[in-house]
């Protein structure tokens, strides 16, 4: 009977993680689809669309895949029309939330939007609500190995980036707005492709979240999550190590 119960708890993990590299490569396609109908399928030509590439390689897409979701945005025969929509509320214990969504269909997304929220302590409100509380950015990301952290910050610098944080994971340019396109491909020349590179939200302070609301936070946070419309999340809650560790998150 262990024995039995080993096998099935390893095919459950293996199950998890098959749905979420399948909810990755979802959320991909749709950017990899959006990036060639917005602009030129050529990567070279197509700063977005080169940046979903590399997202997509990052994340172990086979090829095929990648040029197809090429192909059925360049075309524009693909039934679907993505738009992009940005949501913004407030979670538990006050703390902010910009969700960005692609949607064939702005009223469900909308709905589903309102109903998680509600069910998970919080308040969807109008756009504008609380991007105040955050800075638009250029944001570039690249593996620990691309890299030495002084190596990384003397290219950033260069390149007139505004910061730089390098850690075990890897690192994370940002910039302005303006000047993505312009640090990507400096960054690019030298250390190759990024994992990924995009506008981003910075929030500009950090609200503390205690263990209750910390617990109905990130039921909304797998929640959204979980949603097919939604590409990222972007929020400034800050919980201490104790708390995570007793959440086991």
């Amino acid at each position: 009977m262990a024995g039995h119960s080993q096998f099935k708890n390893i095919m459950y993990r293996k199950g998890a993680q098959d749905a979420k590299r399948a909810k990755i490569f979802s959320r991909l396609i749709r950017e990899l689809t959006v990036a060639a109908k917005s602009g030129l399928p050529d990567p070279e030509a197509n700063p977005r669309l080169r940046s979903a590439i590399a997202a997509a390689k990052n994340a172990n897409m086979p090829k095929d895949n990648i040029e197809r979701a090429i192909r059925r945005g360049a075309g524009g025969d693909d039934g679907a029309n993505f738009e992009e929509i940005r949501y913004e509320g407030y979670g538990p214990g006050g703390v902010a939330l910009i969700v960005e969504t692609l949607t064939d269909n702005r009223n469900r997304t909308a709905s589903e939007m309102r109903t998680l929220f509600n069910k998970n302590g919080g308040n969807l409100g109008d756009s504008g609500n609380v991007s105040f509380l955050f800075e638009r950015v250029g944001r570039v990301q690249f593996g620990a190995a691309a890299a030495s952290p002084d190596d990384m910050f003397e290219a950033a610098l260069e390149a007139r980036a505004n910061d730089v944080e390098s850690n075990d994971e890897g690192h994370e340019v940002t910039c302005a707005p303006d000047d993505l396109s312009a640090v990507r491909e400096a960054l690019e020349a030298r250390f190759g492709a990024p994992q990924a590179a995009r506008l981003d939200w910075k929030p500009g302070s950090a609200i503390p979240v205690g263990e209750k609301d910390a617990e109905t936070l990130f039921k909304l946070l797998e929640a959204l999550d979980d949603n097919d419309d939604v590409q990222r999340v972007a929020t400034n809650f800050e919980v201490a190590d104790e708390i995570l560790e007793r959440l086991g998150a």
